[in-house]
């Protein structure tokens, strides 16, 4: 599939006005026309991981399509790589400690959906995590994908669901990475410092974020938590696929791997693991 979706962006074939205004008709299609010069928002984020096969009713026969597409099919991946490096990441210090709180910082969370993944992996796996009180802070400019995270959470801790008996507070606040001095006051509330964090950005900080404003974010984080804090995130790769990506006019700001792992080691941390997939590099960093 990367293969082919190489050879057919180098065609440079134009959109036909049809197809411009079946995406405009289309719920996926507007969130992407919408995004042109900015970011694709988090509720638009998370349709595209859901599958064709689970789209809402109303959705156009477009929007199975870019569903089934490609980069839709990567974010998906995207998504299962996070819950992954997060879960493993944790589980080493779960039985540590049984009393000490779990913090997840989600920064441009949207619905959080790495979050709430990650939990369903460590209630399976871990007895530990239902000991223990659970925080999920979502730092986000955009209030809708927050709010549906929130009613998600709702719904898998209700009787019968994955998550029933689990203590977790939701708590969503406004944030724009570019203004790293905010964290201390947003996360001021919280004993991060007798907490055990985790924090998450995919496909945000580390894709759109600027070099200052990546490192910026990941001084601040560094002084606030405890030495065995960890960063899993996607980090969008400079190569071949992401130059030939056509894109939807997103400001992604590619890098190379050997760029991205300086930027990280001058802000205290490191790059532990790192997956590659295409278009960007799953990582999980700790502290230095």
């Amino acid at each position: 599939m990367q293969d082919q979706y190489v050879r057919e962006s180098t065609q440079k074939q134009s959109v036909p006005p049809e197809v411009m205004a079946a995406l405009a008709r289309s719920r996926m299609g507007r969130g992407l026309l919408a995004s042109r010069g900015t970011f694709l928002t988090g509720l638009n984020t998370y349709l595209l991981k859901l599958g064709p096969a689970n789209l809402p009713a109303d959705c156009e026969p477009i929007d199975h399509r870019i569903a089934a597409s490609f980069p839709a099919i990567t974010s998906r991946i995207r998504l299962q790589d996070m819950a992954a490096l997060l879960s493993v990441g944790l589980s080493q210090f779960l039985a540590e400690d049984v009393g000490r709180p779990l913090h997840f910082i989600n920064i441009a969370g949207g619905p959080a959906a790495d979050s709430w993944n990650t939990l369903l992996r460590l209630r399976q796996d871990n007895a530990e995590v239902s000991h223990r009180d659970i925080v999920v802070s979502v730092l986000d400019v955009d209030d809708q994908g927050p709010a549906f995270g929130a009613r998600a959470f709702d719904a898998l801790q209700a009787p019968g669901a994955p998550l029933q008996g689990l203590r977790i507070q939701f708590d969503q606040q406004r944030y724009n990475w570019a203004d790293p001095a905010d964290l201390p006051r947003l996360l001021g509330s919280f004993d991060l410092k007798r907490s055990l964090c985790a924090v998450s950005s995919e496909g945000g900080l580390f894709e759109y974020g600027s070099d200052d404003e990546i490192s910026a974010n990941l001084t601040q984080l560094k002084e606030l938590t405890l030495r065995d804090t960890i960063v899993v995130g996607s980090a969008c790769r400079e190569d071949e696929l992401t130059r030939v990506h056509p894109g939807i006019g997103v400001t992604l700001r590619p890098r190379t791997r050997t760029a991205f792992q300086a930027l990280v080691e001058r802000s205290g941390w490191r790059v532990e693991t790192l997956i590659e997939r295409p278009f960007h590099d799953s990582v999980r960093l700790v502290k230095h």
